[in-house]
């Protein structure tokens, strides 16, 4: 699979589209004043105390406090704020990290009261951004994403990814680590790791342990809320998670953020450095790549499939509704119950893309064409469940219903993206209603007298729709002879039929517009 990465960098944000074969399956947005991005750590200030939620809000210095549940604690809790406590109040060179005493694992269905207390500093990391109305959603099981491994403080875990099949590597990944791997520390192994050298591994962990570090430095030195660490930036972290062989090329139209990327691609793949493409074409990136165009028929309510089915979005606070219709695809020579199935196949390839397109979380509901086949059913439900293998999500897609409805959970850890594609009607200036179509001439003749007498300008050109064209120009007495006697200047009119009925503009002797 063909896989590029176009980025469009301006002043306020940075736009990151992901396209597979061409084709755009994800986009991400990220401002450049996101303070309260997934994967940032805070020293947080507990505010209060639930203990009907079993849960606490904590001051992390968003204009909302951040919700903290006791399932987010994590179980070695006890030791992370014991550990923030001593090196908050100076004494981190007293003891080893590594040699840190671990504090027994909390209950899994304990209270929150006998763990926090009102007024309590710990140290935190989002684990969701602000949404709606909503404040972030923290967590203190810090973790820290490399390109390989995960690294976990307070834990002595190695997890492999599931998705490294063989035996044989896993052993041989465990072992390594082992080997490797500082006291007090867990790992998480991550499928790009499969047959990765010792030296890669070893570089990925120490970074990341480096990032333990630098916390641990800091920490004498503020006072809750404050920020203690970010998160890589959008582009960085989607080119940690995603880079691999099958990328081709990353296209960036800014000079300082190609460097920077440039730098970042030699830090975690020096063998990839020749990806990164400096765009100086003079079209805007988006649009010399379609991805403009894809945009706007990928986003909106209805969204149109090349075969002429069309999907029905709609969202909702609690859920997302999606519904499938076949629109004029019917082949004549196959069943009603075939074409059913056809359809539905291909709605669900492009329901998987939207998914990830639009960064959709929550309960979707996918209402398919009925089909009564329990065979055909089957076999829909296992191509979603294939389609949606390349969404990097947590989600679970469950089988269809007696109702031919289909369940999609999809974590969600961001705002859902969301592009307006419908334009302001440039007659009513998306008020809904227009000025009266008499009052039409007066507005021009209110212009004219201006353009003629105060600015004495010669030989106007103005252009009209072929409508006003004709009641200016034809009957006992035109528009166009008025002006002349008035003003002592013929005004040269000219149709354009690709204007709405009540748009005009005036034109100078060099045929520029002249804008009022």
């Amino acid at each position: 699979m063909n896989k590029e990465l176009v980025i469009d960098s301006n002043g306020s944000e940075v736009n990151i589209a992901l396209l597979e074969d061409k084709t755009l399956v994800e986009l991400h947005k990220e401002q450049n004043n996101n303070d309260f991005t997934v994967g940032d750590v805070f020293l947080g200030k507990v505010r209060k105390i639930m203990p009907g939620l079993n849960a606490a809000f904590v001051d992390v210095g968003y204009k909302k406090d951040a919700f903290l549940h006791y399932l987010d604690l994590g179980p070695q809790v006890r030791t992370l704020n014991n550990y923030t406590r001593l090196v908050q109040q100076g004494k981190g060179d007293k003891f080893s990290y590594e040699k840190f005493k671990r504090e027994p694992d909390i209950e899994k269905t304990g209270k929150i009261t006998r763990v926090l207390n009102p007024g309590q500093e710990i140290l935190v990391q989002v684990a969701k951004e602000p949404i709606s109305t909503k404040g972030p959603r923290i967590s203190t099981e810090i973790s820290f994403p490399g390109r390989f491994l995960v690294l976990l403080p307070f834990s002595d875990k190695i997890s492999i990814s599931q998705k490294i099949r063989s035996k044989e590597e896993r052993g041989r990944l465990k072992r390594l680590l082992m080997s490797i791997k500082p006291q007090n520390f867990g790992v998480i192994v991550r499928t790009v790791a499969e047959n990765k050298k010792v030296a890669e591994l070893d570089a990925d962990l120490r970074n990341l342990v480096s990032k333990w570090d630098k916390i641990s430095a800091k920490l004498p030195h503020l006072k809750a809320p404050q920020k203690v660490l970010s998160e890589l930036d959008r582009t960085s972290a989607i080119l940690r998670d995603l880079l691999n062989e099958s990328f081709n090329n990353i296209h960036i139209n800014d000079p300082a953020l190609y460097d920077e990327v440039k730098e970042f691609i030699e830090r975690i793949a020096p063998e990839k450095m020749d990806i990164v493409k400096a765009y100086k074409g003079r079209e805007p990136i988006f649009e010399h790549f379609n991805i403009e165009r894809q945009i706007r028929n990928s986003f909106g309510k209805n969204v149109t499939i090349k075969s002429g089915v069309y999907l029905i979005i709609e969202h909702t606070e609690a859920l997302h509704v999606i519904d499938v219709n076949s629109g004029h695809r019917v082949n004549k020579d196959n069943s009603q119950e075939q074409n059913a199935l056809v359809t539905n196949t291909e709605a669900a390839t492009e329901i998987a893309r939207q998914l990830r397109l639009r960064d959709m979380g929550g309960i979707i509901v996918v209402d398919f064409i009925d089909m009564h086949d329990a065979k055909n059913r089957r076999a829909l439900f296992e191509h979603l469940k294939n389609e949606m293998e390349k969404d990097r999500a947590k989600h679970s897609v469950l089988p269809p219903s007696k109702f031919g409805l289909i369940q999609i959970t999809r974590q969600r850890v961001r705002p859902e993206m969301s592009v307006e594609v419908m334009e302001k009607c440039p007659v009513c200036n998306g008020t809904g209603q227009i000025k009266s179509s008499i009052t039409i001439v007066d507005d021009i003749e209110n212009n004219l007298e201006y353009l003629l007498r105060d600015q004495n300008l010669n030989r106007l050109t103005l252009g009209v729709h072929p409508f006003i064209y004709a009641y200016l120009t034809k009957g006992k007495l035109p528009k166009q002879w008025k002006w002349f006697w008035e003003y002592k200047k013929w005004v040269k009119i000219k149709e354009m039929k690709n204007q709405h009925m009540l748009e005009y503009h005036f034109f100078d002797q060099n045929q520029e517009e002249i804008k009022q």
